[in-house]
């Protein structure tokens, strides 16, 4: 077995247990695929709701309920404002914007989707993600990148929040 399925593995079945209970470890996985025939970007993020919580709440000074019966319009406005904000990516050097599409709530995690159109070609992809790390310094942000076909995954931090795959 690869090193890389090993890990891969022990990620998914790490967070297919965390996620049915109190959680001690700070971690949200993004996966990114690039899809050269629709000539876009495909973003899939997984962060645990009562985490993304407290730090909307942290950065905006507002009670914020994602993932709840009570959440509300302004809550979702503030979620896709502070991921625009801690979460982007420079394709070729240029900084893309992502459109949200839509989120669910799977257990306790918060599922995000988005998408860059227009792009049709990757020469190299710059990943900055500092989403929760200003609330607590612990998070780690595993990135699953997968462009033309080549699988990388990259694991940023407090201190490390930025990569450059080529």
């Amino acid at each position: 077995m690869s090193k890389y399925f090993r890990f891969l593995l022990i990620l998914v079945l790490f967070v297919s247990f965390t996620s049915m209970g109190i959680h001690k470890f700070y971690m949200a996985i993004y996966q990114i695929d690039y899809v050269p025939q629709k000539k876009r970007i495909q973003i899939t993020s997984r962060i645990f709701v009562d985490d993304l919580n407290a730090a909307i709440e942290k950065k905006y000074h507002v009670k914020t309920n994602l993932g709840t019966a009570q959440e509300s319009a302004q809550d979702e406005l503030n979620l896709k404002k502070y991921l625009a904000e801690k979460f982007f990516l420079k394709v070729n050097g240029v900084v893309k914007p992502m459109t949200f599409l839509s989120k669910e709530v799977e257990a306790n995690v918060l599922i995000c989707y988005f998408r860059i159109p227009d792009i049709s070609k990757i020469t190299n992809l710059e990943i900055e993600n500092s989403a929760l790390t200003e609330w607590n310094p612990e998070q780690q942000n595993i990135i699953q990148a997968n462009i033309t076909g080549e699988k990388q995954s990259l694991m940023l931090t407090y201190e490390d929040f930025k990569r450059v795959l080529k």
